[in-house]
């Protein structure tokens, strides 16, 4: 599978999760996904990938890791647009932690780089999208995630039939929504689920 490719697979079938939303249940007891919406950027017979979208990254702040990453001189910190200090930083998930991946609105795609995912989101995992934020060009709503969440071929489709997941469709306060501790709520009211009447009964999820 392809992150941040030339091309989106074509192939898909209905029942792929594409641009959804999962919603941990109860049943999930990694602590690394426990509680978690997760937005699925791709999804196929190969597997799928998605990014962690209410886990903040704690005391990383994006314009040091834009020092950091030699992106922009820590002298010209005070230069960045204020915009940038918007950008989330996420704990995208426990694979490849090192390594950032943007979600980001559609008004912003870098040929060759930027991956269309659906309903206006796109996920790009170059440096080229962090300079251009930087200097004031890139998208209008944007979350840097550190790491994502992968699984082998069919083994998301075994955990939601194990009552692992929900699914629900996404929308832009889920992804780029600065209030992290309340996406989880919205995306179970999403789905039509009483946050307070969520029980640990798996068999009922």
């Amino acid at each position: 599978m392809k992150i941040g490719g030339t091309s989106q697979e074509t192939d898909r079938r209905p029942g792929y999760l594409d641009g959804q939303v999962l919603v941990a249940m109860p049943t999930i007891r990694d602590e690394r996904f426990a509680r978690s919406v997760i937005y699925i950027c791709a999804h196929s017979d190969e597997g799928a990938m998605g990014i962690v979208v209410n886990q903040p990254a704690q005391n990383i702040k994006f314009r040091d890791l834009l020092v950091q990453l030699d992106v922009v001189p820590s002298a010209n910190l005070i230069q960045i647009p204020p915009r940038a200090d918007t950008v989330r930083v996420l704990k995208g998930g426990p694979v490849e932690t090192g390594r950032g991946f943007v979600l980001h609105s559609a008004d912003f795609f870098i040929e060759n780089s930027t991956l269309p995912i659906d309903d206006g989101i796109c996920l790009t995992a170059t440096l080229d999208i962090l300079k251009a934020i930087a200097n004031g060009q890139g998208p209008e709503s944007a979350v840097l995630a550190l790491g994502y969440a992968g699984w082998a071929p069919g083994q998301l489709e075994s955990e939601i039939h194990a009552n692992g997941w929900l699914n629900c469709e996404a929308d832009p306060d889920l992804i780029f929504g600065r209030d992290a501790d309340s996406k989880y709520s919205l995306a179970l009211q999403k789905i039509g689920i009483d946050p307070a009447k969520l029980s640990s009964e798996s068999g009922r999820a």
